[in-house]
């Protein structure tokens, strides 16, 4: 695998987590007991070898942008900040892209932050770590802005092929962070941020025209393993840290075999390996701000607590985000 950038550091910039928020869709549906999903039934057991008790399904009236929506709302008021604000709306989606316009402006009319540059961006799972490195580069560049609303929200389960096990799996969800400028001297905030692209693994996983059915090759979960250490050793490098020096390792979670590649290839305590997988699914871009969000509510992740996000995705993308909550 190659790597074409040695990313970007933050350290110092003043740039932090100021908020955190996330929604998830009414119905949860559970899987401990028999389950039929596009007229194929699954028992628990099903279930239980895969490693997800429960998703979300967001019903037709919650669209992709009303989930965002919400997830925005939600770290605004986390951070005790009105949506007029914002200088910058970025939301990252995969699984409801469309032509024109894009999603982001329609979001940030909803909020209320009619004054901020909005667009949308990509990378699949990635997305997330996508954004928020677009954001802070942004913030930096811009003098006059100080703050950024950085959404993802997928709704996964439309991207299952019906009668596949994915439709155990693929959840629906947003989550959303609101990033600002602060004192450059306070310890905690952005620390660093990374990511990359191997062309030539490009079509490892694919959603097409018509139907977009995800369709992931056998080789994806070494894959996704080998780009996720990559992720973390060059981030751990080169701000000259070590694996047990992290807090949590926050992932974007894919499944059982992947995560378990992961810490057993870091040497990673497994009670620092924090995803919330088991009970919300892989919600492809939305599951690391979800996962800060509900797990900081919860008091699982507390301030000062420094936490290492890797990402994978279609593309092939593979970037994380090292942090100091």
């Amino acid at each position: 695998m190659r790597t074409r950038t040695e990313g970007r550091t933050w350290t110092g910039s003043g740039l932090k987590f100021a908020g955190l928020g996330h929604y998830f869709p009414r119905h949860q549906r559970r899987h401990d007991t028999e389950v039929t999903i596009s007229g194929r039934t699954y028992g628990p057991e099903a279930a239980a070898e895969l490693g997800v008790r429960s998703l979300h399904v967001a019903d037709e009236d919650e669209t992709l942008e009303f989930m965002a929506v919400r997830a925005a709302e939600a770290a605004l008021a986390n951070a005790g900040r009105e949506a007029g604000e914002a200088d910058l709306v970025i939301l990252a989606n995969w699984t409801d892209r469309q032509w024109i316009p894009e999603i982001a402006p329609g979001v940030a009319h909803q909020l209320g932050a009619d004054k901020a540059l909005a667009f949308d961006v990509c990378g699949a799972c990635t997305g997330f770590v996508h954004g928020v490195q677009t954001a802070a580069s942004m913030l930096s560049a811009h003098p006059g802005w100080q703050r950024a609303v950085v959404v993802a929200a997928d709704r996964f389960t439309r991207r299952a092929r019906p009668g596949t096990r994915g439709q155990l799996v693929f959840g629906d969800a947003a989550g959303a962070v609101v990033l600002e400028k602060g004192d450059p001297d306070d310890p905690s905030g952005l620390l660093d941020s990374v990511l990359d692209c191997d062309s030539t693994e490009a079509d490892t996983v694919a959603a097409r025209p018509p139907e977009g059915f995800l369709r992931p090759k056998p080789e994806l979960i070494d894959l996704a393993v080998r780009s996720s250490l990559r992720v973390a050793d060059n981030v751990l490098s080169r701000n000259e840290l070590k694996t047990s020096d992290i807090d949590w390792l926050v992932p974007h979670p894919g499944n059982n075999a992947i995560h378990a590649g992961v810490r057993d290839g870091l040497d990673l305590d497994p009670a620092k390996f924090l995803t919330n997988f088991a009970t919300r699914g892989n919600t492809g871009c939305a599951s690391i701000p979800i996962a800060l969000s509900e797990f900081t509510e919860s008091g699982v992740l507390n301030s000062g607590d420094l936490v290492l996000s890797t990402a994978v995705g279609s593309g092939w993308y593979y970037g994380g985000l090292l942090y100091r909550l």
